[in-house]
């Protein structure tokens, strides 16, 4: 007999979010679309709470804005200013899901709203892989953000308009 999907996700609990091991990624473009710019944010905290049915499951983050790195002080600086994300009056980014939808049986969608520079907008993050091994979960995930969307609208054609997020997430129960 198949298992069935909810058997094969992480047992219920509460998991909290090993920063240490976890990363969130962006790619966009600048200078007009002409040059790729990748870099990193660190997850100050996080929990995600796995519920029986896994619909009801959540997710809350918190990213530390002020750890934007690109690898590029000068355009690091520039980024964590008034003219982005204002990191001196916003240091905080933060994601709070409110259900997870599942179209397939490998297709998972997390529902919920992102807050950037105190604006907050609704955000679908894709689920890639989920696994489990005892207490320790690990979890993948995508969404692109479009900046203008939380006013963030300096600077037009030098850096792109949209960034597309990758979640990388180790958390322990």
């Amino acid at each position: 007999m198949a298992a069935s999907r909810d058997q094969l996700l992480p047992a219920e609990g509460v998991y909290e979010i090993d920063q240490a091991a976890s990363t969130v990624r962006f790619d966009t473009r600048a200078i007009f679309g002409l040059l790729p710019v990748r870099g990193t944010f660190a997850i100050g905290q996080g929990r995600i709470t796995v519920t029986n049915p896994a619909d009801a499951s959540s997710v809350h983050v918190v990213i530390e804005a002020g750890s934007f790195e690109s690898g590029n002080q000068q355009r690091d600086d520039h980024v964590k200013s008034s003219d982005y994300l204002d990191v001196s009056r916003h240091p905080e980014i933060g994601f709070r899901s409110r259900c997870v939808e599942r179209a397939a049986a490998a297709v998972a969608t997390l529902h919920g709203e992102l807050t950037v520079c105190g604006m907050t907008r609704p955000t679908a993050v894709t689920l890639g892989t989920v696994a489990h091994e005892g207490k320790r979960m690990t979890a993948s995930g995508t969404t692109t953000i479009d900046r203008y969307a939380f006013g963030i609208t300096k600077a037009k054609g030098m850096t792109g308009r949209h960034l597309r997020i990758t979640l990388e997430v180790v958390a322990y129960c």
